[in-house]
């Protein structure tokens, strides 16, 4: 009884939670992003996302990918992972490299109030899917794939469909659908207010001047109105050039002085670096949005492919989490490509990027389960061996 406790103890390190208290904490997490996208990703009419959304929104991813990166590497440096350590080597490094590339994305949208087609933190995502589909690739070819036909059906399936919605998101269309049903607030908010200005004011002015002028003085009538200095009263009009009015900023310009200020127009001018790194990965847009469509498409594949194959057994738990985490991670990564080009007047934080959340979430769940089944596998295995000698 003793021996058996003793054993049990060093299994679970003291140093560690329980494998219950980390789901239960990345269930917690999962359901307050959610409720917090719920509740605030719709701005108010007329207005912009305020500065403390979009710190939560990246505080719950951070603070998911940081877990996760964390449980894999511990996953790495246990001798004891039956799926092989170089596994989970790569998914922490993915998952770490993801969360660096955050903060750079961060840093850039929202501090400096940089859109940049490229910016620094695409360095670190491309090496988070590098990582990922490598680490990913490992566990299958760990297991033997004796899937059946109906098996390698379903990953065809999903293979097609993948790549229908890849060239569909990737594929800027000639008229677009600008008001989805997660961003009508922010698109339509000024397009219904100029239409009913317009006709009142011109077709009242129209019909008088038809009705009471004789023909003989309709020349001299429309002369005069035409030319507002013809009375020695009225002051002259300044009218400005066409170059002063691109120049001017909507706050300036008429009938728009009471226009609110937003926040990125109060801030200081980005520094010239900045502007400059730009202008240097401005080039590399295409080749980089190319390279995303096909890493979420592998990603889905292998994936399918890891459900099936991990389906049964004692060890599919965790493994069912990695491929639910990847899901979650191609269905946020498609909604964002799909935002920045089919959408103009997308604001960065809509509620569909909860699922970049969920993966880290799901990451960090496989990786914990992993660990607890692997310690409990080895124990097991352990008590066996004194038990017969």
């Amino acid at each position: 009884m003793v021996g058996s406790s003793l054993d049990k103890s060093s299994t679970s390190p003291k140093s560690f939670p329980s494998v219950q208290t980390i789901v239960l904490a990345e269930i917690v997490w999962a359901v307050l992003a959610l409720l917090f996208f719920l509740l605030f990703s719709v701005p108010l009419p007329g207005q912009e996302r305020p500065l403390w959304y979009s710190i939560g929104t990246t505080a719950f991813e951070e603070i998911a990918y940081f877990a996760a990166a964390w449980f894999c590497f511990r996953n790495w440096r246990s001798p004891q992972i039956v799926s092989g350590r170089n596994v989970w080597l790569c998914i922490g490094s993915g998952m770490l490299f993801y969360f660096l590339g955050n903060l750079l994305f961060f840093y850039w949208e929202t501090i400096l109030g940089q859109e940049a087609d490229v910016s620094p933190g695409d360095f670190f995502y491309i090496l988070t899917y590098i990582f990922l589909i490598v680490g990913i690739l490992l566990a299958v070819a760990s297991r033997r794939l004796n899937l059946e036909l109906w098996q390698w059906g379903v990953v065809a399936v999903i293979a097609a469909i993948s790549i229908v919605i890849a060239w569909f998101v990737s594929s800027p269309v000639s008229g677009s659908i600008e008001q989805s049903l997660l961003v009508q607030p922010v698109a339509a908010q000024t397009a219904p207010a100029t239409k009913p200005t317009a006709k009142p004011t011109a077709k009242p002015t129209a019909k008088p001047a038809a009705s009471k002028a004789s023909p003989k003085a309709t020349p001299s009538v429309k002369a005069t109105p035409a030319t507002p200095a013809a009375s020695p009263s009225a002051p002259p009009i300044a009218v400005p050039a066409p170059a002063a009015v691109e120049k001017m900023s909507p706050q300036a310009a008429p009938g728009n002085q009471n226009a609110p200020v937003s926040a990125a127009e109060q801030k200081a001018p980005p520094p010239e670096w900045v502007l400059a790194l730009e202008e240097t990965l401005k080039p590399f847009k295409p080749y980089v949005n190319g390279y995303y469509i096909v890493c979420d498409v592998l990603l889905l594949i292998i994936a399918t492919t890891l459900l099936l194959a991990f389906w049964g057994g004692r060890f599919a738990q965790s493994w069912r989490m990695i491929a639910a985490a990847a899901f979650s991670l191609y269905i946020a990564d498609i909604w964002f490509k799909y935002t920045t080009t089919h959408l103009t007047n997308y604001q960065s934080g809509g509620f569909l990027e909860v699922f970049w959340v969920f993966s880290g979430v799901l990451f960090g769940i496989g990786a914990a389960l992993e660990y607890d089944l692997s310690s409990r596998a080895r124990s097991r295995t352990g008590g066996r061996r004194r038990a017969s000698s």
